[in-house]
């Protein structure tokens, strides 16, 4: 691959260097090449992070499972903000499995992995990650649009919501597949990353400042629900025709608020700051020494979303039990009664965008 001539001067002509690629080589090779090491038999560490990894991974499959059969069955469920939870369960789900996926081929068994195979296993954890985030910012979105305008619910018909639906994978399967397709360091050895020996730091680089950025869109949005809603407060207390269960409403919104970015910053801002210092090239620090307990940290996360976006919801929580109820009594014909709200319930609606006065999202 040396040998193609670049330019001639009379009857000689001398080779130019062309840049050589390693596809052919194992995935060792490359993990030598960024110093990551690469055991060959099982550490009491390596099956403890499997052992928790599987674990954490067959909960989020449950809890999220959960979560797309409740807004499937339940028809009050039908509507913009429902639709876009369930997607995020289904990013979430689909999280699990492609961490479940990771912990089947991690440890001794990554030196058995080809390379093909090496980057479904990174593209998939990538996209589904990817997917969670976005959604979390259409959610917010969301969430910004209903709060401020004290609507029953989003005016986005169900054609948009597909749309946006679309666009959140359409992006998370852009930035997971470009790796595999050109953005990686298997023709510049000198490009690779610690964390991720066959990707370029410059990619990781890319993914952690964007994943930054959304996560910096998402507390604007949230700031300026919060302060919006700091002042409505302040204006109840000097009228009296609010609904009697408007403060509670309130503060339940407030709650959540806090709930949401406080999980987001626990667990995903030390991830992409780790990555963020690898693609930088930051050679003092130890990114591998915590390497796997931030990305564990990450899918912590898909799990705290069904439990912030959906089990504080009254609704969602009495569907959750009649779906196990009716798993438990093995009933396969069972089909929740449709219930209208009440009086009481309809006026939490007007105010807060959903079915109960603690669903505020």
């Amino acid at each position: 691959m040396l040998g193609v001539r670049s330019g001639c001067s009379g009857c000689v002509c001398r080779p130019a260097a062309m840049k050589h690629c390693f596809y052919n080589e194992s995935v060792g090779f490359f993990y030598n090449n960024s110093r990551k090491e690469l055991t060959t038999y099982w550490r009491t560490k390596d099956i403890l992070v499997v052992a928790l990894g599987l674990t954490v991974s067959l909960i989020v499959l449950l809890t999220n499972l959960l979560v797309i059969a409740a807004i499937i069955i339940n028809r009050r469920f039908h509507y913009p903000i429902y639709y876009l939870l369930g997607n995020l369960a289904a990013a979430d789900l689909f999280a699990g499995i492609a961490y479940m996926f990771l912990m089947f081929h991690t440890g001794p068994r990554t030196a058995e992995l080809s390379l093909k195979t090496w980057f479904i296993r990174q593209s998939l954890l990538d996209t589904s990650l990817t997917a969670s985030v976005v959604n979390l910012l259409a959610i917010a979105v969301e969430r910004h649009q209903t709060v401020l305008t004290m609507q029953l619910h989003s005016k986005m018909s169900n054609q948009r919501v597909m749309i946006l639906i679309f666009c959140i994978w359409a992006t998370a399967l852009l930035l997971g597949l470009i790796p595999s397709y050109g953005w990686h360091c298997l023709c510049a050895l000198e490009e690779c990353s610690s964390m991720a020996p066959l990707y370029s730091r410059s990619y990781l680089t890319f993914w952690a400042i964007s994943n930054l950025l959304v996560f910096l869109l998402m507390a604007v949005v949230y700031a300026h629900i919060f302060i919006y809603v700091k002042r409505k407060m302040g204006r109840m207390s000097a009228h009296t025709s609010f609904h009697p269960r408007y403060r509670e409403t309130v503060v339940g919104l407030v709650k959540t608020v806090t709930i949401i970015l406080g999980a987001f910053l626990i667990c995903w801002t030390p991830g992409q700051v780790v990555l963020l210092l690898d693609g930088l090239g930051c050679k003092s620090c130890n990114v591998l020494a915590v390497e796997k307990y931030v990305l564990l940290l990450a899918e912590i996360n898909s799990l705290i979303n069904a439990i912030v976006y959906s089990y504080r919801d009254n609704e969602m929580r009495s569907t959750f039990r009649r779906i196990l109820c009716s798993i438990c009594y093995r009933n396969p014909k069972y089909t929740p009664t449709a219930v209208k709200p009440s009086g009481a319930d309809r006026g939490s609606l007007s105010l807060n965008g959903h079915f109960t006065v603690d669903s505020s999202i």
